[in-house]
């Protein structure tokens, strides 16, 4: 049984996204780039699960849509402890046409077990995965938070509104996975950090699919106001700040 992880190449929370002069496209300069925090614990639990499989797990792989740039994202995915890595090379323009390139590839490689972050920290999508799905015609599990393989038998735990549900489910399948699915991101070892260098990337050409979303502007938040400052004394004053203007009264 083989699973295969999909892996966002996404900016660092930390960065400072600015766009370019007609506010459509992101400036990428200075931009450090990262595993999709979900993604990457989904990655994470496929390891953990290979582990303790017995055998009944023979590799894990990813795969990303991207260009050459992504690549160190990739590797960083080899180091965490994945055998190998697929690229598209392509731009990953909307969901549906990275969905169909993922989908192209997963139904050629016969992967069993497809787990995809429920969403991306750059565009909060939430579509891939499900779309994935629908384009294999296979099963799909949504809010995924804990996922047992016990003897081949597959048993999830997926948060629902006010609990949680536990349900089983036969493979192939995708795993929709969320914050849950594992505790903490492994951290690339030395040893995996050089063992990442010779595991192969397969690089290929995307499928011919329309994209279907155009982003066509982007506008950012306006600036938050100074902050103002009360004596402490003058309660009227601060009841009346927070009445008029931050309305929270």
């Amino acid at each position: 049984m083989k699973i295969l992880v999909c892996i966002g190449n996404v900016p660092d929370t930390t960065t400072k996204i600015r766009f370019d002069a007609e506010m459509k496209n992101l400036d990428t300069n200075g931009v450090q780039w990262v595993i999709n925090p979900w993604d990457e614990l989904a990655l994470t639990r496929a390891l953990e699960i290979k582990e303790q499989s017995a055998g009944k797990i023979e590799k894990v792989s990813v795969i990303n849509i991207g260009k050459v740039d992504a690549e160190q994202t990739i590797r960083k995915a080899l180091a965490i402890g994945a055998d190998d890595a697929f690229r598209v090379d392509a731009d990953p323009t909307d969901p549906y046409f990275i969905a169909a390139q993922i989908a192209e590839v997963a139904k050629a490689q016969n992967y069993e077990i497809i787990f995809s972050g429920i969403e991306s920290s750059d565009f909060n999508g939430a579509a891939v995965g499900s779309m994935v799905a629908e384009l294999l015609d296979l099963p799909s599990v949504s809010a995924v938070s804990s996922f047992e393989f016990n003897d081949g038998n597959i048993v999830l735990k997926r948060e629902i509104d006010g609990g949680k549900e536990t349900v089983s489910v036969q493979a192939p399948f995708v795993a929709i996975v969320q914050k849950g699915i594992s505790i903490n991101p492994r951290i690339p070892a030395m040893r995996g950090i050089m063992m990442a260098r010779t595991k192969p990337i397969n690089v290929s050409a995307p499928v011919a699919v329309d994209s279907l979303v155009e982003a066509k502007t982007f506008d950012v938040p306006a600036p938050k106001a100074a902050c103002k400052m009360v004596d402490a004394e003058d309660t009227d004053k601060l009841i009346e700040l927070l009445h008029g203007e931050a309305k929270v009264l």
